[in-house]
């Protein structure tokens, strides 16, 4: 799960994190009040989205030549008139796609004089099983470009979980930072301060860029990107209700009341699968035979008739399905309860797509009478590659 900037900055500064003076905005009005609030005389208007690049970001609306969504201000008046600007209207930016997303939320900040501008980030490591703090001098631009032109400006720091966070990884961090004095030992007590939040609200990612440091000598947060484990947010309900479904997909949103892993993708073949790896593979071998999948969808170990049902209205409420195909290996999972809930669901719905099921496992002769004795025009497949070869060509048959 996301969170907008204004959200990431509250829960940092619960834990000693320094950032400059902000309240967020839904109106015009409230960009002024806020703006009133902060001592000024320069202020910055940020556009809240989930998504990255805002500042390098253009508006649908407004032309090429229209500032991003994040706005330099000099006056009250400003604020009003880019806050007047850039709420309801679109933001593309490089992580939005073309589509982009609607603004509906701003964040009013205090002006900061800036020095210099640093890098810092965590997450999961998987290769090593650790939390890796990524750090680089290089601040405010875009990491992936700097890791791919000079790789060298980039230092990781790896923190093994069982040991947790250690003075020689606070001072690997500023050391990295290039920092002496005084901002030393802040940057090492910031960096001790982000792995306890980081630790402590399960993150799956924490990205602040830039890190800033100010003219009068002190770090500040300038900018900050904080996304959550989804399995550990039952212990998190606070971080929960900062829950924006706005700038979610509705179906994503409707797979979710259904405790079903649903992403969107671009194609026309909709899946159905049960895990995630199984998914994954699915996915690859629909792009083998030539077609793109239309969504990552995994009904997970212990489906019943009523999930599958679910998951195949989400899939047909994309306009681009073309084509379903349900690939399911009845481990826990039985595969004469998927059959049914297969039948109930193209029946419900009124399948008009084509619809290729392979079944594998558990009862899946069961299953497979099951969909043969259905008087539904359901395309049965023997493995996954007779699969894809069958959905991409019924796909293409049907056009």
């Amino acid at each position: 799960m996301n969170i907008h900037e204004y959200q990431a900055k509250e829960l940092l500064a619960k834990y000693g994190v320094g950032i400059p003076a902000g309240y967020p905005a839904l109106t015009a009005e409230e960009a002024v009040e806020g703006a009133k609030k902060l001592p000024g005389p320069l202020y910055v208007v940020k556009a809240q989205i989930h998504a990255g690049g805002r500042g390098k970001g253009k508006f649908k609306e407004l032309g090429p030549d229209a500032k991003g969504g994040v706005r330099l201000s000099d006056s009250i008046e400003a604020v009003e008139a880019n806050a007047k600007e850039m709420l309801g209207n679109t933001l593309v930016t490089v992580q939005t796609g073309d589509a982009g997303k609607e603004v509906n939320r701003l964040y009013i900040t205090d002006g900061v004089d800036i020095a210099s501008e640093y890098y810092l980030s965590l997450l999961v490591d998987r290769a090593t099983g650790r939390v890796a703090m990524i750090v680089s001098t290089e601040g405010g631009m875009d990491i992936e470009e700097v890791a791919h032109s000079t790789p060298e400006k980039i230092t990781t720091i790896t923190i093994d979980p069982a040991q947790g966070f250690m003075p020689h990884h606070g001072r690997a961090v500023a050391f990295a930072l290039k920092l002496t004095g005084d901002l030393n030992k802040q940057a090492q007590k910031l960096a001790k301060q982000l792995y306890t939040a980081f630790i402590d609200l399960d993150c799956a990612m924490l990205e602040i860029n830039p890190l800033v440091e100010t003219k009068d000598g002190q770090l500040l947060v300038l900018d900050t990107k904080m996304s959550f484990d989804s399995n550990a947010l039952y212990r998190h309900k606070d971080v929960f209700e900062m829950r924006d479904e706005t700038e979610e997909d509705p179906m994503e949103i409707e797979a979710s009341k259904y405790d079903l892993a649903y992403i969107k993708l671009d194609g026309n073949i909709g899946c159905m699968v049960n895990g995630a790896g199984l998914a994954m593979a699915t996915m690859d071998i629909i792009k083998l035979n030539g077609a793109f999948p239309a969504n990552f969808l995994d009904v997970g170990g212990g489906a019943n008739k009523e999930k599958v049902t679910a998951a195949f209205k989400i899939i047909l409420s994309d306009p681009a399905v073309e084509g379903i195909l349900v690939n399911i290996f009845g481990g826990i999972m039985r595969c004469d309860i998927i059959a049914e809930g297969i039948v109930a669901a193209a029946k419900e719905v009124d399948l008009s797509v084509p619809l290729v099921v392979r079944l594998e496992g558990t009862n899946v002769q069961e299953g497979k009478d099951i969909l043969s004795n259905s008087g539904l025009p359901i395309v049965a497949a023997e493995d996954l590659g007779d699969a894809a070869k069958k959905i991409v060509g019924e796909v293409k048959q049907a056009a």
